[in-house]
């Protein structure tokens, strides 16, 4: 029997597997897809190998650095270029044609601590500095723990600041509506240090004052999925095995009573998991032309298997998770029926193009589009070669590497409708306009679609108390943990030290402590 079996691949699975597997206990991974890594994974574009998911990491408290040092890669950290991202926003006066302008400096979520900077003025105009600058003024008495940071921003700010800074930011990095995010999740110590401060720039500026100097991210040369070949490589030596292909449907626990008539012996439990994989069947192709051989030569047979292992840590998205493990008590069953967000579904456009004029970089690293810019589909462009060199230098002279992003919370994405030429099509419609730069057909060297469906954000109104009412229904379930981004939050820093304290209280199981 196995000690620990993963339910889930993805980046929490794999660290948690890890943590396990150094701890001595044997372990499996089962993952649906074809492959484990998730969100952080690569794709082949026009010759270059590029992150399809994620490309970046946060830095803050040393997290994701003491893992990759852990997986001996810390000579492959390296820093974005710090030219900064850009906004393309709707004209500031009817009539008038859309705005590129570079994100204010000293801002957090787009929230500017100077509200009459000259780059704030020209994001927002004078009337709305002016405006964004009565925060300055406003009684503290009137400042409250806020709970939205779309309502603080407009509370304070004024609409000018909501719709032009942070929804571009909030839609770009949360794939949410600014209203729907909790400030606490997103922007932690800010109610706190408006109280201090007794204005929300100045909030800004405190927390900014305290952040250390550097860059805010970190990336690794060749790529994000080098974290996942190191990390099965890892698994590796440790005899983790990784099943692919194969989808977990059901999990029972199985209680076997004590023996013993004394009364400090508990039961004990062993889990059966149930998956399906699918497994090529032969078929006679000289049968009959009546029997089902008649269509092809092999056949897509799905089968389902159980096996038994002491301990389980589910680590599939939100929505997965919470389907397979609410039959397991009344209390995750009830997990089910919480308040939870819609799943968002984003999908990506990378774009490979022979294109001189991007070499000047006209819009930065990148640039976040407000909703209400015409003419334009894309929510936020990532401009890859000039974000990272080790892309640039990969790509050569001329040539530049594309990200665009689509999907907003709350609304259909226009993309599921798109073949894969017409998906091309728009992605370079929206580039040229973004970036100033006309991108014609002929300058595409290549292209790839990416979809990333089905996650449950972490970071809306009320997560905490969902991801509180989760944890409190896990803990009575001795040998079950769940872990993820959906419980965690976004981004490796959270996902990382989520998974290894799952694994850590997998192993004091183990001890029966």
């Amino acid at each position: 029997m196995t000690d620990v079996i993963v339910v889930g691949g993805g980046i929490a699975g794999l660290v948690a597997a890890r943590h396990c597997a150094h701890l001595g206990l044997s372990v499996t991974i089962y993952e649906a897809s074809d492959t484990v890594g998730g969100a952080v994974a690569s794709h082949e574009v026009a010759g270059l190998t590029l992150d399809s998911g994620a490309e970046s990491f946060a830095v803050r408290k040393g997290t994701v650095a003491d893992f990759i040092d852990g997986l001996q890669l810390t000579h492959e950290i390296v820093a974005p270029n710090p030219q900064g991202a850009w906004l393309y926003l709707p004209p500031l006066k009817t009539g008038g044609a859309p705005m590129s302008v570079p994100l204010p400096k000293t801002g957090i979520l787009g929230i500017p601590g100077s509200p009459l900077a000259d780059d704030v003025r020209r994001a927002i105009g004078s009337a709305g500095a002016w405006r964004a600058w009565l925060d300055r003024i406003k009684p503290v008495l009137t400042i409250g723990r806020e709970r939205s940071l779309g309502d603080l921003v407009e509370k304070r700010m004024g609409t000018k600041v909501l719709e032009r800074l942070v929804e571009p930011v909030a839609g770009g990095v949360y794939s949410a509506r600014a209203k729907d995010l909790e400030i606490d999740i997103v922007a932690p110590g800010l109610n706190g240090a408006l109280t201090t401060a007794g204005s929300l720039s100045g909030a800004v500026l405190s927390l900014r004052s305290q952040a250390p100097a550097g860059a805010m991210v970190g990336g690794l040369r060749g790529g994000m999925s080098k974290l996942i070949d190191a990390v099965r490589a890892d698994l590796a030596k440790y005899n983790v095995t990784i099943v692919t292909g194969a989808t977990v449907t059901g999990l029972t626990q199985n209680v076997v009573e004590s023996e013993s008539e004394s009364e400090d012996d508990e039961a004990t439990s062993t889990w059966s998991v149930t998956f399906e994989r699918d497994v090529d069947v032969d078929v006679d192709v000289d049968a009959p032309a009546d029997t089902d051989a008649e269509a092809d030569a092999t056949l897509a047979a799905p089968i389902v298997e159980t096996v038994e292992t002491r301990f389980v840590i589910v680590a599939a998205p939100g929505a997965q998770a919470i389907s397979l493990v609410q039959g397991v008590s009344p209390e995750l069953a009830a997990v089910a029926d919480l308040d939870w967000p819609d799943p968002a579904a984003v999908e990506l456009a990378t774009l490979v193009v022979n294109a001189p004029a991007l070499d000047s970089h006209p819009r930065g690293t990148g640039v976040l589009v407000a909703a209400t810019a015409p003419g334009v589909s894309a929510k936020a462009l990532t401009h890859v070669s000039a974000k990272w060199e080790w892309v640039a230098a990969a790509a050569g002279p001329g040539r530049h590497v594309i990200r665009l992003s689509y999907g907003r919370a709350g609304e259909p994405n226009l993309t599921d409708a798109l073949s894969d030429e017409q998906f091309q099509e728009l992605a370079l419609h929206d580039a040229s306009l973004i970036l100033g730069v006309t991108l014609s057909a002929d300058s595409v060297q290549g292209f790839a679609r990416t979809s990333w469906r089905n996650a449950l954000s972490p970071a809306t109104l009320g997560a905490r108390e969902r991801v509180s009412a989760v944890r409190e229904a896990l803990e009575p379930i001795r040998g079950l943990e769940l872990t993820g981004a959906w419980l965690s939050g976004t981004g490796l820093a959270a996902v990382i030290p989520d998974a290894v304290d799952a694994a850590g209280r997998i192993r004091q199981a183990s001890l029966g402590l």
